[in-house]
């Protein structure tokens, strides 16, 4: 799994139990979980802009001031076990895995991620979405009453996104019928890409994505990462890097658009050399026929035989 820590980082963090065990089966295991959270929190000064738990996993929607994930992360997984297995005399390992985080973007995704969040228990049958307020174990029910939230907690962006809506009673009435229409529209459930929310690396736009990915400790990872996780961010930055090399190369990039033109050639040469980029990936996005082309072609490419000029522009770009 990507793992991007940064100052003011939003993710969505969510974990299940081991083998999908229910965890959290009664309601003092979800305060305790909640507790802990608070913990957590005033220690890393964490900010929490909506959370849910369901029987056998959790969701935070998460920001991190301070560039703190891992290690607040690590406490946070390490403590709550610890005490669930001392209070249950259990052993053993209480989530199946590393927690998963997703970058997200602020603003439409956070906005959305939070709404996807608070309906969880209504999609789950937990619910029925008019009794949603008092529904206890997600953050929903402390955006409905305010006297309960603790101050590391805040419901701005899910009223915001949902018509910059005041934290007043009419607003949080407002969102409550918000939500209502909301889940009963599949088409607006799609646009937002509720059915992704808990799927790849990141939550946003491609713009958004490459950002992340711009830093090289970043790209380093991705790049070198076989987790199918990680294809939409590798496949990302393949496509900034032919963009990057196509620039450099300027009229000769478009010289010719035959499959095996010297161009094409040559950076798809470079990509191999550079990362693991596939030629079933390059024969597509290149326009280079295929894959075993590609493979004949950057093989001839690196024994001096074909794109000799394109080929060493490139390289002494990437040595300079």
């Amino acid at each position: 799994m990507v793992r991007i820590e940064r100052a003011g980082g939003l993710y969505h963090v969510l974990n299940r139990g081991n083998y999908r065990a229910a965890i959290f089966r009664d309601g003092a295991t979800k305060e305790a979980f909640l507790r802990c959270l608070t913990e957590a929190c005033e220690k890393t000064g964490w900010v929490v802009h909506a959370w849910c738990l369901m029987s056998n996993h959790y969701h935070l929607a998460l920001e991190t001031p301070q560039p703190n994930l891992v290690d607040g992360m690590q406490w946070f997984q390490a403590t709550f076990a610890t005490r669930f297995n001392r209070f249950r005399k259990e052993g053993g390992h209480l989530f199946q895995g590393r927690y998963k985080a997703l970058a997200v973007e602020r603003g439409l995704a956070l906005g959305s991620l939070c709404h996807y969040l608070h309906l969880n228990p209504v999609r789950a049958g937990l619910c029925p979405v008019d009794q949603l307020a008092d529904w206890r174990w997600s953050s929903h029910h402390w955006l409905m009453h305010p006297r309960l939230r603790p101050p590391w907690f805040t419901p701005a962006a899910a009223l915001d996104d949902a018509g910059a809506l005041a934290d007043s009673p009419a607003g949080r009435r407002k969102y409550q019928e918000y939500l209502h229409w909301l889940s009963a529209e599949d088409l607006e459930q799609k646009r937002r890409g509720f059915e992704r929310m808990s799927q790849g690396w990141a939550l946003g736009t491609r713009e958004f994505k490459l950002e992340l990915l711009q830093a090289e400790q970043h790209q380093t990872g991705v790049l070198r990462s076989g987790e199918a996780e990680s294809n939409e961010a590798r496949e990302l930055l393949w496509a900034a890097a032919v963009a990057r090399h196509k620039a450099h190369l300027g009229a000769q990039a478009t010289a010719s658009p035959s499959k095996s033109a010297d161009w094409k050639v040559a950076i798809a040469t470079v990509l191999k050399a550079q990362t693991t980029v596939p030629n079933r990936w390059l024969a597509e996005h290149l326009a280079m026929g295929s894959l075993f082309t590609v493979s004949r072609l950057t093989t001839e490419c690196r024994a001096g035989r074909r794109a000799g000029e394109a080929y060493h522009r490139l390289t002494a770009t990437s040595k300079a």
